[in-house]
């Protein structure tokens, strides 16, 4: 069968400031067994410059695919424009299988069916075994109710089949590397650049989070294929830096170690940045050597409060006295703490961003970004915050990086002005200005200068589109979104 992975333009910050693009990942693990199971496959990234509806639907029209297959890492931000071109390409393609997947459909693939009549399914959790089952049984027109991991309409009426089985092995299917042209992504300043993940889920419980719904276990790769993997990257095509999209690469120390090991014994200059927990950081110590020799440059460390009670109340399971000694210790072993602040819990005052600033002031971090807090329907944060008002309906500014949430106590503009504040007092200090420019190791200056780069970019950019974008308090969030779906049970529900 003819399919066309089809990667939607992005309208998120993260998307449209670096200038830089990293593949799609998810549409790589999906190509490679779809590939391999004899399919002629083509990915269209209309994310790269981005592509227009017209250059979309002119590419779709001289592919003439049989199935497109829709879906992005963005998930819930893209959702409105995944919506929007397939009904364009219904237009153009009548008779092609048009394909949904990813985590916001996963969940609210009833709302979508209903409100969408040119998606035909909706592909439900991890895809790489379902994809290719599905895309079998259209080919030989098999009922698509024995396929588990689905959802369809069936009688006119949304109907989802038994969630698929977790996939245990990650090393069972391939990326499909052959899809890109390795030459036209980069990231970090211009370092050809992929995205892998090590392992999928975490083991936390972390209140707005939804990994452990939708993943529902933590697994990882095995360690010394991955290296070979990242090793054969950099020897074949050049590749300079990998971005872990894992959310907790380092849960299980052995692993872990095991892979640092094997890429040090590969002996490739690579850069490896990624997300993990302060506690992990603490936790290894003894070992964060072996960090930077694999080449670990910069860990993401998420602060989602910096006050004990915020933390106790996200169950994030962390403690102040270890975010800060995890990023002393990654600046002793010659890495970069990037964190991440959160704000729009329900309870902040004007207090509690004094004292947010102070703590981070105390903290002393390389880089910091801030988050807003997102009430995502498959995490516990959203039935705590089901009746707190919505700021904007609008899901393409679900992106983490726009406030969703009213706060009751702190208007939304003075939340912003807050943020900024905040922002620019950790950047603008002596201190972190020396580390940007009067940093001698030559990989940490061109780190600290492409990063303060960038955040200068998108600070300017948030005010600019502040300040053009009104938002007011409207529905709340079960009003928009509806009933609850717990991560434990989300991807179970049976259509009615």
């Amino acid at each position: 069968m003819r399919i066309t992975l089809l990667n939607p333009p992005h309208t998120a910050i993260g998307s449209r400031i670096p200038r830089e693009h990293l593949p799609p990942l998810g549409h790589l693990m999906i190509g490679g067994p779809l590939i391999d199971a004899g399919h002629q496959v083509t990915l269209l990234n209309a994310d790269m410059a981005p592509l227009s509806d017209a250059e979309i639907l002119a590419a779709l029209r001289s592919q003439e695919p049989e199935a497109v297959l829709i879906g992005h890492s963005g998930s819930t931000s893209a959702h409105p424009t995944a919506l929007r071109l397939a009904t364009l390409i219904r237009s153009v393609c009548p008779a092609a299988h048009i394909i949904y997947g990813g985590v916001y459909p996963s969940y609210h693939w009833q709302e979508t069916l209903a409100e969408t009549p040119a998606i035909d399914i909706i592909v439900r959790g991890e895809g790489e075994v379902t994809a290719p089952r599905l895309i079998a049984a259209l080919s030989a027109g098999e009922d698509l109710t024995r396929i588990p991991g689905l959802a369809f309409r069936k009688d006119g009426r949304p109907f989802a089949t038994p969630p698929a089985p977790m996939l245990r092995d990650l090393d069972s299917t391939r990326i499909g590397w052959e899809l890109i042209d390795f030459t036209k992504h980069s990231y970090w300043g211009g370092k050809r650049a992929v995205v892998l993940q090590f392992s999928r889920g975490c083991p936390h419980l972390c209140t707005y989070c939804g990994q452990r719904g939708f993943w529902t276990q933590w697994r990882h790769r095995d360690p010394v294929r991955f290296a070979a993997e990242i090793a054969r990257l950099h020897r074949d095509h050049g590749v300079e830096l990998i971005n872990l999209a894992d959310e907790n690469p380092t849960s299980s120390r052995r692993a872990w170690k095991a892979f640092l090991e094997a890429l040090i014994a590969e002996d490739v200059k690579v850069t490896i940045i990624g997300s993990t927990r302060a506690d992990d950081i603490v936790r290894d110590a003894d070992i964060l050597h072996l960090y930077k020799r694999a080449g670990c440059l910069r860990f993401l460390l998420g602060l989602e409060g910096t006050d004990e009670a915020t933390l106790q109340t996200v169950r994030k399971g962390g403690s102040r006295a270890k975010d800060r000694q995890a990023i002393q210790l990654l600046r002793q072993h010659g890495m970069i703490g990037l964190c991440t602040f959160a704000v729009g819990f329900e309870e902040e005052t004007d207090a509690d961003y004094w004292r947010l600033l102070r703590h981070l002031l105390a903290y002393d971090p390389d880089q910091v970004m801030s988050i807003y807090a997102t009430p995502h329907r498959w995490t516990a944060f959203f039935t705590a915050s089901a009746n707190r008002r919505v700021l904007t309906e609008d899901l393409r500014f679900w992106d983490y990086k726009h406030q969703v949430l009213e706060t009751p106590k702190v208007p939304a503009w003075r939340v912003f002005l807050w943020v900024k504040l905040i922002e620019a007092a950790l950047q603008l200090r002596p201190k972190a200005l020396w580390r940007v420019y009067g940093q001698r190791d030559p990989d940490l200056r061109h780190a600290m200068r492409w990063y303060t780069a960038m955040g200068r970019r998108v600070w300017l950019y948030e005010w600019r589109d502040y300040l053009t974008r009104r938002t007011k308090p409207g529905k709340t969030a079960a009003q928009l979104l509806g009933a609850t779906q717990l991560p434990e049970n989300a991807l179970t529900r049976a259509a009615s």
